[in-house]
């Protein structure tokens, strides 16, 4: 069934090898695990687009198109979960990686006195930023982590539930 799910939703590899805006790719675009859904690739996929998800960048998805190549990963299903950060999720995303960070390095909890504005933002960067940044990799690291196990996890309970109806099923004819 995830297989079947997540077909349904890819991308045509065969009309990407034909866009000429990725033909400087060359023979890398072919290669058969950035198509391929299997239990490795679709695990690393995970394990690419969340974390390059939590990196603070307007080039995330290019980040993780280049991670998917390297490591094999399924190449629409690492760029697609960078999408888990937009508009919408950012805010809360990355003040959460903030107060991780600020944990994590002993400084406390945030202060509740910071004025949002833009002039505030940009002078007090350099007393933000090593927080936020580094709760970013905690939590880029932690959330790739479980993707990848909770993916391999997830599809072996799967491909084993299948083999036992097929067993059953089998078995009652």
């Amino acid at each position: 069934m995830p297989k079947k799910l997540l077909k349904k939703y890819m991308p045509d590899p065969e009309k990407l090898k034909e866009q000429k805006s990725l033909q400087f790719l060359g023979d890398r675009l072919h290669e058969p695990n950035l198509w391929h859904l299997n239990r490795r690739s679709v695990s690393l996929a995970f394990a690419v687009g969340l974390f390059a998800a939590w990196i603070p960048t307007p080039g995330q998805m290019a980040i993780a198109a280049i991670a998917a190549f390297y490591f094999g990963a399924n190449l629409p299903i690492s760029v697609a979960l960078v999408w888990l950060t937009n508009p919408l999720t950012m805010p809360p995303m990355f003040y959460f990686a903030y107060v991780v960070g600020l944990k994590s390095l002993g400084r406390g909890t945030p202060s509740t006195d910071f004025e949002f504005s833009a002039e505030n933002i940009m002078s007090s960067l350099g007393e933000f930023g090593g927080p936020f940044l580094f709760g970013c990799l905690i939590l880029g690291i932690i959330c790739s982590a479980a993707g990848y196990f909770g993916i391999r996890l997830f599809w072996r309970y799967h491909v084993s539930k299948q083999w036992h109806s097929r067993k059953t099923r089998h078995k009652e004819t």
